[in-house]
């Protein structure tokens, strides 16, 4: 593949690695703290997030399109701005450890009587049509599903019940299975609560405040390094926001997911800016990811630059550890760039391993996939298992292959081919 980026000698290109990781910890943590309210919608924490990667982005140096830095777009989103309390027998359950509501909860403010319904009730369609047919009256019911240690089928079977069952009472529903929150754009009509099993009696008080937001404002932040050539682009992404707020006092800090990906989009923009390059190479924050990659579909709808130009695309998402190596999707797609991948990896002796993985629909590349632009998504593989839960922090991530990625990338964007 031809070459055309400056080559740095090796061992300044490790000096540089080592302090640009040492300047992303300091953004993942900035990124990760309470004040950017877990980069969601409540408080305006994407939004602040977005603020701040336009002042990092012109601290570095980097170029702003006609429009500016920023491509605005809307979406509908429940939010969940203020109180998130479930008490039992005086006993209040903690937020995120001991319960999480669903995505598309609704407010709720009532004391409940709780039936419970056992597996064989569920799995046994006339006991559970007697058992609603017995409370259908009451407006104090609420269901318990009891949770336990079932198969995959039996869980799958046990959750679509709990939602199907929101449309006629509120429902809890045990697991012991890991808490995994998400975005959701519409609201059920009842609450439906995930929690550990135990915890509840027969009878439980919910306050839960609820906002669906019809016309939430986000932003992409979007900027570029001109190089000496324009006719065709380079172009890094990585999605900047994450789960934000579940009540006032839970928020999700999406350190792994994706902080960790936005610091390295800022890393391969500082390198760019001090190494000019032959071509242009842009660098995309996309909002909207965790709604349904909502920012990059407006910006292959939208585009900023012509998609036609684009010679490569590489989306950064989850950065934070690498024990294990990292993961290439679309590698089947590109077989090429995903050989000269493992080739630099191999000469330079830099990761553990480059799997290859083939198409997803699991970040913003997809949408580009889809329209033709040539594209991978990158993240890596480790111990931290961290993923839409409030245990996503700073502290948890250990930027193990950090300099090792910094330095495939950069060896990566020498090789490709324009």
């Amino acid at each position: 593949m031809r070459k055309f980026f400056r080559v740095i000698p090796i061992l300044i290109l490790a000096i540089s690695a080592k302090a640009q990781v040492d300047e992303a910890r300091i953004r993942v943590e900035k990124l990760c703290s309470p004040e950017f309210h877990g980069r969601g919608y409540v408080k305006g924490g994407d939004s602040i997030a977005a603020e701040y990667l336009a002042s990092e982005y012109q601290k570095i140096g980097l170029k702003k399109f006609k429009a500016g830095y920023f491509q605005e777009f809307s979406f509908a989103v429940n939010t969940f701005p203020g109180e998130m309390k479930v008490v039992s027998e005086g006993h209040e359950l903690i937020p995120g450890v001991d319960f999480i509501v669903d995505p598309a909860c609704p407010a709720a403010h009532k004391d409940l009587k709780l039936v419970r319904l056992s597996v064989s009730v569920i799995l046994n369609e006339k006991q559970l049509i007697d058992s609603l047919v017995k409370y259908k009256e009451d407006q104090s019911v609420g269901y318990i599903l009891e949770g336990g240690k079932y198969g995959a089928d039996t869980n799958k079977l046990m959750q679509q019940v709990s939602r199907d069952l929101t449309a006629v009472a509120p429902v809890f529903y045990e697991t012991e299975e890991k808490f995994t929150w998400s975005v959701a754009n519409s609201q059920t009509s009842n609450a439906l609560i995930q929690l550990r099993p135990g915890l509840l009696s027969n009878s439980a008080s919910v306050n839960i405040d609820a906002v669906l937001i019809k016309e939430h404002k986000a932003r992409n932040v979007i900027a570029y390094i001109p190089g000496k050539k324009h006719n065709k682009k380079l172009v890094f992404t990585a999605h900047y926001d994450h789960l934000g707020r579940m009540g006032a006092t839970t928020y999700f800090p999406g350190a792994n997911d994706n902080a960790s990906g936005t610091a390295m989009l800022l890393t391969m923009a500082e390198y760019f800016s001090k190494n000019k390059p032959e071509y242009d190479v842009c660098f995309i924050a996309f909002a909207g990811e965790e709604a349904g990659l909502i920012g990059s579909n407006y910006f292959v709808k939208h585009p900023m630059i012509k998609l036609k130009k684009i010679a490569f695309l590489i989306n950064l998402d989850i950065m934070g550890s690498g024990e294990e190596g990292i993961t290439v999707v679309n590698a089947t797609v590109h077989p090429d760039q995903f050989e000269e991948l493992k080739k630099i990896n191999s000469e330079l002796d830099l990761l553990s391993l480059v799997k290859e993985r083939g198409p997803a629909t699991n970040s913003d590349h997809y949408w580009f996939s889809e329209a033709g632009v040539p594209a991978i998504f990158i993240y890596t593989m480790g111990p931290n298992k961290h993923y839409h839960d409030v245990d996503d922090t700073y502290q948890e991530l250990s930027f193990a292959a950090y300099e090792q990625i910094t330095s495939l990338l950069i060896r990566f964007s020498e090789a490709v081919q324009y």
